[in-house]
């Protein structure tokens, strides 16, 4: 085989561990980059924050005063507490128990869980609907066995309220630990029902509402009525068929409205208002504002701390020459320098990026949805002079604050659909137009998504009756059957 040099021309592109860091830097959202700015002060001696104090070096005299006055201080608190204490303390307590700590905060004993947050108690994490049952089934005087049968129900119950297995299941997984009969299970279900939220352990939509009304006062008006509309004719009610229930009921339409009414005020998901779910705060990486005539946008000075190099650090540094001492110092300023540089290009991106959305979502700004322009990513690309790829990672999971509201930034980009005059609609600004004509119709005979579609037409924006559909379902806003009211 014969050997031979070749010599080839190409490009290739590498990124260097300064690009790579300012990419990550740009995609974090507020909380991801005050973790990592957070991460990088308790590992980099170079970078702090610009409001803490520069260390200053104290003089011997001042410290041994100030140590002198810390004795005393200390021994007149250990004098003033011993005063207070007790002769004897109570049976198996310990110190938490008797005082507060120095901080004037009440102790918990964390145990040995190490993952113990003291703050937790006061987080926003609501009670589960299976711990509320829990709860209420400790309190119910069963035995051994009910408590096993209702250890098995409240499990099967789902996050909605409903009974999720047939109660014929429960007792055959139960028959290995007790002989439980259908009827027993039946009778720890009828008490389970009547716990707290009201229509829970229901197997059906209908017994969920009975379990309700049964709870309501005998003087309800229309009660009777409405427990004979549930027994026996609430598919009718589901598919709005008003004059068959009039006549199966024998009862007015005005009778017949006082009876929906009544039901409507029912909960048929009556576990949806207890979750277990932990709120998810926002916190805006833009503030907008309005000044005179002209709008104002600034970073959100909370989520962008200012951050410094230590002079003094940076002083020991420059003074060392050689040694691994020295050159830690040296590295850990050329991170905090490249830190300190990614984080400022970030900021300046962001503050373009959200300048430049504001000026073409002025009329929004100024007059709401429906004035909302059709904005692409490439339209703030081309006017920025950057990739698209840079404005999808800058306006993921960041917010703007403005006079309307909180918006992630990628609410302000939407497609287009073509007027009559040749001119661009964003969608965002039709959806505004469907809700608005489906909150002004006439609930005796809602729009139909075929007319919703003929309406817009009237007003220059030609969509068909798929895309209302479409729209329609996105926003969650029901089919015009189901939309229909009794008047």
């Amino acid at each position: 085989m014969r050997q031979s040099l070749q010599l080839r021309l190409g490009q290739q592109l590498t990124m260097t561990p300064q690009l790579q860091q300012a990419i990550r830097l740009l995609q974090l959202s507020s909380l991801d980059l005050q973790t990592e700015i957070q991460a990088l002060l308790d590992s980099n001696v170079m970078l702090e924050r610009a409001d803490d104090l520069q260390d200053t070096p104290v003089q011997p005299e001042a410290q041994a005063a100030q140590l002198a006055a810390d004795v005393s201080a200390e021994t007149e608190i250990n004098t003033a507490a011993a005063d207070h204490l007790p002769d004897e303390l109570p049976v198996d307590s310990a110190w938490e128990d008797i005082y507060e700590s120095s901080d004037g905060a009440t102790s918990y004993s964390r145990g040995e869980d190490e993952d113990w947050d003291p703050y937790e108690r006061y987080s926003g994490a609501s009670e589960s609907l299976r711990d509320h049952l829990y709860w209420q089934m400790r309190l119910t005087p069963f035995n051994d066995q009910e408590l096993a049968i209702a250890t098995t129900i409240i499990d099967a119950i789902s996050d909605s309220g409903y009974l999720s297995l047939p109660l014929e299941e429960i007792c055959q997984g139960l028959q290995s630990e007790f002989p439980v009969t259908l009827a027993e299970a039946e009778a720890v279900l009828k008490l389970i029902q009547h716990f707290d939220p009201q229509g829970v352990a229901a197997r059906s939509p209908a017994e969920c509402l009975l379990l309700q009304l049964e709870m309501l006062p005998e003087d309800t008006p229309w009660l009777a009525e409405a427990r004979q509309l549930v027994e026996g004719h609430l598919p009718m009610l589901a598919d709005r068929d008003f004059n068959g229930l009039m006549r199966q009921l024998k009862v007015s339409r005005e009778a017949l409205q006082g009876i929906i009414s009544l039901i409507q005020s029912l909960n048929p998901h009556p576990g949806a208002s207890l979750s277990s779910d932990t709120p998810q705060y926002v916190t805006p990486d833009v503030l907008v504002y309005r000044q005179g005539r002209s709008w104002r946008v600034e970073l959100n000075p909370e989520n962008a701390p200012k951050l410094r190099i230590n002079s003094r650090y940076a002083a020991l540094a420059r003074r060392s020459a050689h040694g691994s001492d020295a050159d830690c110092l040296k590295n850990h300023l050329q991170e905090a320098r490249w830190f300190m540089k990614s984080l400022q290009n970030r900021n300046e991106t962001l503050l373009k990026v959200a300048t430049c959305i504001v000026e073409r979502q002025r009329d929004f700004l100024e007059r709401g949805d429906e004035s909302m322009r059709p904005l692409i990513l490439r339209d703030i690309a081309e006017t920025l002079g950057m990739h698209e790829s840079t404005i999808s990672r800058v306006t993921t999971q960041k917010y703007m604050h403005t006079p309307r509201g909180i918006y992630e930034l990628k609410y302000f980009f939407s497609s287009h659909v073509g007027t009559s005059d040749g001119g661009e609609c964003s969608s965002t600004a039709i959806r505004a137009m469907i809700r608005k004509m489906i909150q002004t119709e006439d609930s005796g005979k809602p729009l139909s998504d075929d007319k919703i579609a003929k309406l817009l037409g009237v007003e220059g924006i030609q969509v068909a009756r798929r895309t209302v559909a479409k729209y329609r379902e996105a926003m969650a806003i029901p089919s015009s059957s189901d939309r229909k009211r009794l008047v």
